[in-house]
């Protein structure tokens, strides 16, 4: 192979690839890395059992090299790794920007850095920066603060100074910002359509405002921008990377992808030959294994960057410049963690701000809390690869633990597709005689969704309605409450308001 003749360019090539692996403890082949250059390891749902579990693998993989960059993509909301099988503990970034208080937003990260010190992470891959002004976004929604430039600068400051505080690098994210497109990356490749002072006036001001803020990584949208670029996707981009982020913007730091594995830059190009593009175009470090996480594929990715090196397409300087400013940021981001004071235990900071951004709508017949034990149907969707779709949410469990008597179904389109009487039997004649909830996850974005809840409602005007993704359209139903997120504490503070023990 390429790599095992040059050791030099070896070591730069592990420098900048922050692969993912599988298991709860430390590979042995991750290890032999670490002693051979590699800089940093991103940890995914599947690495996770338990905050003590965690602790002792992050031990293990910096016992390799003390400054590693342990890096995760802990946006908590929608998008979490280390309740993947809980749900998180605090409500996401659009509940936030709902309630518009920057200082509890803060408190919040501030809470999630707190959390994630403990267990040894040292860079999250947050807060999203993306102005969602699209609400059929399919993959940012909830994620964003919402879609207001002002709110989500205003979040997005907030939040990094609070993870920040922790001791826990953050990084603004997907730059040029993914909020204004109607394609899931994971998938295609979006596009973004707006011109350079639209894109300068509404999309780039969170960036700056980060940037203001302290953050030292920004990532990458893997995304057509072509106001600035009508070729290549903003990860794969000199006019993006080198003349907008860095030029016009200024930034200095860390440039990181999004998964190089995802299908807007690897169905084109390959996982290996996006790889080489993106650290060519300005890149430092390549974020895989999402979806790729064995040795052969890092295998893959170094020996391309060693190949390309070699026979000219990445010249060298760029690549030892990728490599400086990967190991510069591991050794910033492990003095944060050292010299960060340690941060007080608000462990009900997440429950208090996801009560704060419940909201209630009345309209005629309408009647809380319950009077009768309800039926809740929860309308489920097909989750963006973002989102671990194995990820507990919904009203009905925490509801039950409020009012034992509750039942409750959950139903998906393929069901809904397959036998038409289905919501009769499995909503309606259950809920005769009881309170009807209907909980529904960006309902405007799922025809099939927005079909049944109409026809539930219609049958059932008396419905409570609760809305757990981005709120669009009409408010149906006696009561409709949203509630910016389908997190566990957002489920938690929502039964409650149903179940009349809100305070």
């Amino acid at each position: 192979m390429a790599s095992t003749s040059h050791p030099h360019l070896t070591r730069l090539a592990n420098a900048v690839l922050q692969p993912g692996f599988v298991g709860t403890t430390a590979p042995d082949w991750v290890r032999r890395r670490i002693a051979d250059g590699l800089a940093s390891v991103v940890l995914f749902g599947r690495n996770i059992e338990s905050p003590e579990q965690v602790a002792a693998l992050t031990a293990a993989l910096r016992a390799e090299n003390p400054d590693l960059i342990v890096a995760i993509d802990e946006e908590a909301g929608d998008v979490t790794r280390i309740a993947a099988r809980t749900g998180a503990s605090w409500p996401g970034n659009l509940a936030l920007g709902a309630i518009d208080d920057a200082e509890l937003t803060e408190r919040v990260a501030r809470d999630i850095g707190r959390r994630l010190r403990e267990i040894g992470v040292s860079l999250d891959f947050a807060p999203s920066a993306d102005v969602n002004s699209n609400p059929m976004n399919p993959v940012i929604g909830v994620r964003s603060f919402g879609a207001r430039t002002d709110v989500v600068s205003r979040h997005t400051a907030a939040w990094i100074r609070g993870l920040q505080s922790a001791g826990v690098a953050a990084c603004a994210k997907h730059f040029p910002g993914h909020g204004d497109t109607s394609v899931d990356s994971h998938h295609g490749l979006p596009r973004f359509t707006a011109d350079a002072d639209d894109i300068a006036r509404t999309a780039l001001p969170p960036f700056t405002a980060a940037m203001e803020a302290g953050v030292r990584a920004v990532m990458t949208a893997h995304m057509l921008v072509p106001a600035y670029d009508a070729e290549l996707p903003a990860t794969l981009s000199p006019a993006i990377l080198g003349g907008v982020l860095r030029g016009e913007l200024g930034f200095g730091g860390l440039v990181v992808t999004d998964g190089i594995e995802m299908g807007a830059v690897s169905g084109p190009y390959g996982i290996a030959g996006a790889t080489v593009r993106a650290v060519a175009a300005g890149v430092d470090a390549v974020c895989v294994g999402g979806e790729n996480a064995e040795q052969a594929t890092a295998d893959e990715l170094r020996d391309a960057l060693v190949r390309a090196v070699l026979d000219g397409t990445l010249p060298e300087e760029r690549l030892t410049e990728a490599a400086g400013r990967v190991r510069e940021f591991a050794a910033w981001s492990a003095g944060l963690g050292r010299d960060a004071a340690p941060a007080p235990d608000a462990s009900d900071i997440g429950l208090v701000a996801a009560r704060r951004a419940v909201r209630v709508h009345s309209g005629s017949g309408a009647k809380l809390p319950l009077t009768a034990d309800p039926h809740v149907v929860e309308l489920s969707p097909t989750m963006s690869l973002a989102v671990d779709g194995a990820t507990p949410w919904g009203v009905a469990e925490p509801l039950r633990a409020l009012r034992p008597g509750t039942t409750s179904v959950r139903v998906c389109e393929a069901e809904l597709a397959g036998e038409a009487d289905l919501l009769d039997r499995v909503a309606l004649a259950p809920a005769a005689g009881r309170e009807l909830v209907v909980v529904v996850r960006d309902a405007a974005r799922h025809p099939w969704m927005s079909r049944a809840l109409t026809g539930l409602v219609n049958r059932r005007p008396d419905a409570l309605v609760v809305e757990m993704g981005v709120p669009a359209g009409d408010r149906v139903g006696a009561v409709h409450l949203t509630t910016y997120g389908a997190t566990r504490v957002s489920g938690i503070a929502v039964a409650e308001v149903l179940a009349g023990a809100a305070a």
